[in-house]
């Protein structure tokens, strides 16, 4: 793809990283080469990266993500999962009294030494694939004041992310809009719980749709951030969506770099 040109600074803050080759769904797919040379033909200067998905446990996996960003213009999240079942039904909550962390779900040990390591910048769950933390594991969370990025969609609603993360003091990154696959009317929701929580921030990747996106950076532009979703969408398509808006260019400036920056300071120059 040809080199975009829009004299913006950008960082990425949702780009995802397959350690292992022998797992890409095809070649070069989510390898830190490929990632890098098209951050570089979008004019997308640095990126927040995490590991692809593991049925038991993402120590490795994190490590391995951690190792990859050295020397090039990423930064890592260390990936977070847990026992519990995220539903908010009746048999969700029944699972969830007998449910107890395994040997390898994540524990609050685990948060703080992924913490106090250099190379780790935040956390990244998906409740809706890797299990729910349980609250000894999000009290840490809070206690390390760490940006986490969750993955919200139908599977966890706004509603989820509420009830189990904005409760707490720290930076909440709610990926897709956290209306993921397309789901408008959630996207709406989650502009809505900006009125309510200043910790909470919404992130741009697989959200498409021009009047949720404008409507968030015209009524919040100081909580808006850039991602690219990457491997699955080009750095190029999702800067273009941003471009393409019709929000002030103080607007996009902000979207691109300063918000990321205020929450993630690892992505500043």
């Amino acid at each position: 793809m040809l080199e975009l040109e829009h004299g913006f600074r950008v960082v990425d803050v949702h780009a995802r990283l397959e350690p292992e080759a022998s797992r890409r769904p095809r070649e070069g797919m989510g390898d830190p080469e490929r990632l890098e040379r098209e951050m570089h033909q979008a004019g997308v200067v640095r990126a927040v990266t995490y590991s692809d998905y593991r049925e038991r446990g993402y120590l490795k996996a994190n490590n391995a993500v951690a190792r990859m960003t050295v020397g090039r213009p990423m930064v890592a999240f260390a990936r977070v999962d847990g026992a519990r079942d995220p539903g908010a039904g009746a048999g969700s909550r029944l699972r969830n009294i007998t449910a107890s962390r395994e040997e390898y779900h994540t524990s609050p040990e685990d948060i703080e030494q992924y913490a106090y390591d250099d190379r780790f910048v935040g956390f990244k769950l998906h409740p809706a694939r890797d299990g729910l933390p349980d609250e000894a594991v999000l009290e840490a969370l809070a206690a390390v004041d760490k940006p986490i990025l969750v993955h919200g969609g139908e599977e966890f609603p706004p509603s989820a992310v509420e009830e189990h993360f904005l409760q707490y003091d720290l930076p909440v990154i709610v990926g897709h809009f956290g209306a993921h696959p397309l789901r408008r009317d959630l996207m709406h929701e989650s502009i809505d719980l900006l009125e309510a929580y200043d910790q909470c921030y919404l992130e741009t990747s697989a959200v498409r749709y021009r009047d949720p996106l404008e409507r968030a950076i015209m009524e919040h532009p100081d909580r808006v951030c850039f991602g690219s979703g990457a491997p699955n969408v080009h750095p190029n398509v999702a800067v273009m969506e941003i471009l393409t808006l019709d929000v002030p260019e103080d607007a996009m400036k902000k979207v691109f770099s300063n918000n990321p920056v205020r929450v993630i300071e690892e992505l500043a120059p």
